[in-house]
Parts: C-alpha cells; sequence; structure tokens
C-alpha cells in the first residue's frame, strides 16, 4: 500500500560501518584528552628545547632545519604507535573489540579505522607543530609538502600496524613496556634531536623512524626529493606490518 513504510532489515555497506567506526575512534580520543596534549607536549618540548638552544649536537648550521622535521616524524611514531599500542592491548583486554566482534564491522575494517582516525589527529598534530617551528624560525619549503605527506602515510600505516600487531599478540602490560622500549631506541638512535651514527641507506631499513625523519629534512628544510631507498624502506615496513597485523589480529 502506498504511504506506508517497512523496515529493511539487513548489513549497513561496510563503507558505512568502517565511517562510523572512524567517527568512534575519533570520538574516543577526543575524549583522552590529556593523552592527545601529552602526544603533543612531548614532540613541542623536544623541538623547542633542541632547536632553540646548544643543549644538543646537530650537523649544520641550521638547527631548526633539523630538528623540526625530526620531531615531526617523532610525533608520528608517538601516535601511531606507541599511543596505538598501548591503547588497542588495553581494549583487547576490556573486552571492547570481542564487542566489536560482534558487530558488523570485519577485521580489515577496524584496522582500517584505527589506521585512518589515528592519521586523522597525526595531521592536526603536525599542523600544530609545523606553526609553532614556523613562528620561531623554521622555514619550510611548502611546494614539497606532497612527498612530504606521502612518506608520512607510510611511516603512519608501518607504525600502526606495528602497534596493531603487539596489541594482538601480547598482554596489556607487555605491549606498554615494548612499546615504550622501542620509542626510547628510536628516539635515540634515530638522529631526531642531536646527530646519530650514519648507518647509512642499511640504517634506514632498520629504522623507518631515522628513514622518516631525514625524508621530511631532504624535502621540507631543503626542498629537495626522498631517496628512493627511503621510499622502498617505509613501503617496505607498511606492507610488511600492516599485513601482518591483519593476519595475527585477536578480537580477544
Amino acid at each position: 500500500m502506498s504511504g506506508v513504510f517497512a523496515p529493511a532489515p539487513g548489513r549497513a555497506p561496510m563503507r558505512s560501518v568502517v565511517a562510523s567506526q572512524i567517527r568512534m575512534e575519533l570520538t574516543l580520543t577526543a575524549r583522552r584528552g590529556e593523552a592527545v596534549v601529552l602526544a603533543l607536549f612531548v614532540p613541542l618540548l623536544v623541538m623547542l628545547g633542541a632547536g632553540l638552544t646548544e643543549a644538543t649536537n646537530v650537523p649544520g648550521d641550521d638547527r631548526l632545519a633539523f630538528v623540526v622535521p625530526g620531531v615531526l616524524a617523532l610525533t608520528v611514531m608517538s601516535t601511531a604507535f606507541t599511543g596505538q599500542a598501548i591503547t588497542t592491548g588495553y581494549e583487547r583486554s576490556y573486552g571492547v573489540l570481542k564487542r566489536l566482534g560482534a558487530s558488523p564491522l570485519n577485521r580489515s575494517g577496524l584496522l582500517f579505522a584505527k589506521i585512518a582516525a589515528v592519521l586523522g589527529l597525526i595531521v592536526v598534530q603536525l599542523i600544530v607543530l609545523a606553526a609553532v617551528g614556523v613562528a620561531v624560525g623554521w622555514r619550510p619549503h611548502l611546494e614539497m609538502l606532497l612527498p612530504a605527506l606521502g612518506v608520512t602515510v607510510l611511516a603512519t600505516a608501518a607504525y600502526s600496524g606495528l602497534a596493531l600487531l603487539m596489541a594482538s599478540l601480547l598482554r596489556p602490560e607487555a605491549t606498554t613496556g615494548a612499546a615504550t622500549l622501542i620509542y626510547v631506541v628510536m628516539l635515540a638512535a634515530g638522529g631526531i634531536m642531536f646527530a646519530a651514527p650514519d648507518l647509512g641507506t642499511a640504517g634506514w631499513f632498520l629504522l623507518p623512524l631515522a628513514a622518516h625523519a631525514e625524508a621530511l629534512r631532504e624535502t621540507l628544510s631543503h626542498g629537495g626529493s626522498v631517496p628512493g631507498a627511503i621510499w622502498l624502506s617505509l613501503a617496505t615496513w607498511a606492507v610488511v606490518l600492516v599485513t601482518a597485523a591483519a593476519r595475527k589480529f585477536r578480537w580477544e
């Protein structure tokens, strides 16, 4: 009969389910405001301390050209890897992921939603940090923004893949300890706020943070192109870790 509306049961399209999960991930992140501030505050202190003082030794005469891109890369790792590994580990422990597993959201959809949400958060953080860097004297080459964004997307995917893989395989306490240890090692060896030993091309494959930081320096600080080895390194890390996370991810 015309004018009568009957329910149409059925699962929503997967794109709608994933979009809804992305919004939920962003909402939950906003509720953890103190964690977001901390993730931004620590890199900001590193940038101002190492960029405006002689507290550390950096190569070249332009301290900000070296330090600011390194801090931007550090922020990506802090948010996409350390923060996400710890948060997801406890979500699994508390049964949050188990409940999501009973929803129309599949495993690939959840992983995509988490990576997309954390990428959105990272964009906001990088804009804030870059603006502070410009305010204190950093002069980026904005015409090289596209390749800088490209390597940042690859780095975000790689760190998120590792975070989700660890959160699936380890207990929350072990995930927290391992994520913190990896963060400290990367910070110390990645050449972020002081000159690190030159490991050559091999270093970019061993230390994705060093590869990402060098790519941002080449593009944003010096107006150059991203070395092919860095593209290959970050792409390899991203593909391997995201694939491993998709295969090993557990809801509980």
